[in-house]
């Protein structure tokens, strides 16, 4: 698990396609102070990934499987894009931000963006994951985590509020109209949503 909580951003060095529909992931950790070893958890762009190799430099090299580039935009990075990159949190960790599976959801489109003192960013989701996006509720988008500032479910889209911090530690002041992102709903949310459409009526006696 993580927090969404970004504190380094790495560089993608390489993209290689492998057997089965499979992509090798490679990401320059930029000096970043911990060193992952194999096996560990990292969050990409908040994909939770696993360290297949460490290389020279300490480049972190991952595998990506077909249902993972289905649901993320890992698929669509190339060498030079700024990634988010976070390690798991353990069980000392502040929790920041909120807690953040790494279980992507799906891609959600920028639609507008409003810059200057109130910088807003209105996002359009996949229609069934709206039920999960709630007012004031927690979303992580390409690993930030973030709070809904405004959610409308009729016409299918809800925005986040940026602050100064967040866009200079992130890539998000980077995002144009059209740019796809990351999106992980709030687990809770995902739960009570889960269990009100398939076990509610049956626990009704």
């Amino acid at each position: 698990m993580f927090t969404g909580v970004i504190r380094q951003i790495g560089v993608v060095s390489g993209v290689l396609p492998l057997a089965g529909g499979k992509l090798r992931l490679e990401v320059d950790p930029a000096g970043w102070s911990h060193r992952p070893g194999m096996g560990d958890s990292i969050a990409v762009n908040g994909c939770c990934l696993t360290v297949v190799e460490t290389k020279a430099g300490g480049v972190l090299a991952f595998d990506a499987v077909p249902e993972t580039l289905a649901k993320t935009t890992l698929g669509t990075l190339e060498p030079g894009r700024r990634v988010h990159i976070e390690q798991a949190m353990s069980a000392s960790t502040l929790l920041d931000g909120h807690v953040v599976q790494g279980h992507v959801d799906g891609a959600t489109v920028v639609e507008q963006i409003q810059q200057g003192g109130d910088w807003r960013v209105r996002l359009r989701p996949p229609s069934d994951l709206m039920a999960f996006i709630i007012p004031k509720g927690s979303v992580t988008l390409d690993g930030v985590s973030l709070t809904v500032a405004d959610v409308s479910p009729k016409e299918g889209w809800f925005e986040v509020a940026l602050i100064p911090a967040t866009l200079e530690l992130t890539t998000l002041g980077e995002w144009k109209p059209g740019t796809r992102v990351n999106l992980e709903c709030d687990a809770m949310a995902k739960t009570v949503v889960h269990y009100l459409r398939h076990y509610a009526e049956r626990s009704n006696p």
